[in-house]
């Protein structure tokens, strides 16, 4: 069973779309957004909270951030959705598909063409993950969350993130080059960036374990340095840490001894 993302900023359009698809059965969940930049945010939502997305059926002409702009921002995660464009133009065909989409479909969409795409995108989802394999990929893939800076959609690498701040119903990802505010639990992405190294240090800090190039303690307090940040770290958390710290400055001292041998 499918489950996919419907976007189009014309409401009937995407009522439409939406009712179409949900009768479908090959489809378990159809989700909604009403432009690009809505859509970004469910998906990078989805994929923190490993929830599947397999396709997006989407328009092209939106205002701010188009179909095409969007599905050139879904190169840079490790699993991207499959995309159906749904569109009253077709002079968009060939970009459409030098993107790599899946299907070009034109409104008014016919119910048996809407079918065919469903199906194109049953086959290619089936066929990139065999039957008892997960979604989330390898540790050390990279992924890239979107973000919002000055009403422009960002990605931003996590392996450039050296730690995360909780702040409300929102998180602040630390970066080298500044700081992108992003709605998500914070106990939601420690639990997807466990297998990336990502730590917790603190019940309000994860932080990229990468990055910690020492750790104090000072008066009962431990406290790690990351970049030129002082962090403290929690007593609750403060074991933890240390042996993380331990465990990888005795494989370091194992690789030296196995390159001076």
């Amino acid at each position: 069973m499918l489950r996919v993302l419907a976007v189009d900023d014309e409401v009937p359009a995407l009522e439409e779309l939406t009712y179409l698809l949900r009768a479908d059965p090959r489809i378990e969940e159809v989700a909604c957004a009403g432009d690009a930049p809505s859509a970004l945010r469910d998906l990078s939502r989805m994929l923190v909270s490993r929830d599947r997305l397999d396709a997006v059926f989407l328009d092209i002409r939106m205002p701010g951030l188009d179909g095409l702009d969007f599905t050139r921002l879904l190169t840079g995660f490790a699993e991207p959705p499959e995309v159906v464009f749904v569109t009253a133009h077709d002079d968009c065909a060939v970009t459409a598909y030098e993107l790599g989409a899946l299907d070009y479909l034109l409104k008014p969409v016919r119910p048996e063409r809407l079918s065919e795409a469903v199906r194109r995108v049953d086959e290619a989802v089936h066929r990139a993950v065999p039957p008892g394999e997960g979604t989330p990929g390898p540790p050390d893939e990279d992924e890239m969350i979107p973000v919002e800076l000055g009403g422009r959609t960002r990605l931003v690498s996590r392996r450039a993130v050296t730690h995360v701040e909780a702040q409300g119903d929102y998180v602040r990802l630390h970066t080298g080059d500044g700081s992108y505010l992003v709605r998500m639990p914070l106990v939601v992405l420690a639990r997807r960036w466990e297998e990336a190294g990502f730590i917790r240090i603190h019940r309000s800090t994860l932080v990229a374990s990468a990055h910690i190039s020492e750790l104090r303690f000072d008066g009962g307090r431990a406290s790690v340095q990351v970049g030129q940040e002082l962090l403290p770290v929690s007593r609750r958390h403060t074991r933890e840490v240390r042996d993380l710290l331990v465990r990888r400055f005795r494989h370091a001292e194992h690789a030296d001894g196995e390159r001076d041998e």
